[in-house]
């Protein structure tokens, strides 16, 4: 047995209409089309569809079953349909997003955020990697889109500036150093000091930041990230030096950052594959990014406006 479609949508007309020359307005056709394809229908199943009755069609027994499965089958043909067109709109689909987990706490929720307002169909998957899993994961063509804090685009890749600033200080509530509004490295004299992990490429700056500057600090902590730094600071048990994005976040009750005197510079990129095809949604996160790094910028300078007249320029580490 061989049904075509035609014949499917005829008999659908017909159950919703009752009426050949209803049917016949719905699919742009002749009556005696209509009549012509159902016979052919009827022949073909072996038993009839539709009783006539004064001139109305009444579906039989087998003719409401068979409704069932083709308002199943048109149920989803409609949903493809909706499918194409939101695809043709790029309204919907899959974005996959790789970054350093800082950035998957910090920044990349807020652009996330943007991005869903216009794009609500849309789905973000987000993979936190550590370097340098994530930049040869990036080589690999494995994402849409990526994030690193390295000045240089992996092989490849494409590499965008997206946010350039300083690293600041953390320090938890009453601390004694809270009263200055910038701090210098002497200022770290003798206090208590939570470092990052020694394979921290920010660890090796800071601490050449204060070997040159002969500041000695307090050393009994470290942790593996800015924000299990944050939490120690939190704590009482010390101040630090941590990115922006973290430093933003962390921010609030037993926690105040302050910005520096010297730079310690923190750069984060955008990393576009050279080779994978470009997904329909990326140009629309990358403004999403685009918008949180400059209300992060915004951030930051109402969160230190006296730098500027307390210290005139800034010396690079």
């Amino acid at each position: 047995m061989k049904l075509t479609h035609r014949q499917i949508e005829v008999f659908r007309a017909l159950m919703l209409t009752t009426s050949v020359t209803r049917a016949a307005e719905v699919l742009h056709t002749s009556q005696p089309t209509v009549s012509r394809e159902l016979a052919r229908l009827e022949q073909l199943l072996e038993y009839p569809l539709f009783e006539r009755v004064r001139g109305r069609l009444r579906p039989t027994v087998r003719a409401a079953a068979l409704r069932e499965e083709v308002e199943r089958s048109f149920a989803g043909l409609e949903r493809v349909v909706a499918a194409a067109v939101a695809l043709r709109q790029f309204t919907q689909g899959r974005l996959q997003l790789a970054c350093l987990p800082a950035l998957a706490d910090a920044l990349l929720p807020e652009a996330v955020r943007r991005f869903m307002a216009t794009h609500p169909k849309a789905s973000v998957a987000v993979t936190p990697l550590e370097s340098p899993t994530l930049e040869l994961r990036l080589t690999e063509q494995a994402f849409d889109l990526g994030l690193i804090e390295q000045t240089q685009a992996p092989p490849g890749t494409a590499r965008m500036p997206l946010l350039q600033a300083d690293e600041v200080a953390v320090l938890p509530a009453g601390h004694p150093l809270l009263a200055r509004r910038v701090l210098r490295p002497a200022d770290f004299a003798g206090h208590a000091f939570v470092s990052l992990a020694p394979e921290d490429p920010y660890r090796a700056q800071i601490d050449a930041l204060f070997e040159r500057h002969r500041v000695p600090r307090t050393l009994a902590l470290e942790a593996g990230s800015a924000v299990a730094v944050c939490a120690l600071v939190r704590q009482g048990l010390g101040m630090a030096i941590v990115n922006p994005l973290t430093a933003l976040e962390q921010a609030g009750a037993g926690l105040q950052l302050r910005p520096l005197s010297v730079s310690v510079p923190f750069h984060v990129g955008l990393v576009l594959p050279g080779l994978r095809p470009p997904n329909p949604l990326r140009e629309a996160m990358v403004r999403a990014l685009q918008d949180a790094a400059a209300a992060v910028r915004k951030r930051l300078q109402a969160s230190s406006r006296s730098r500027a007249g307390e210290i005139r320029g800034s010396t690079p580490v």
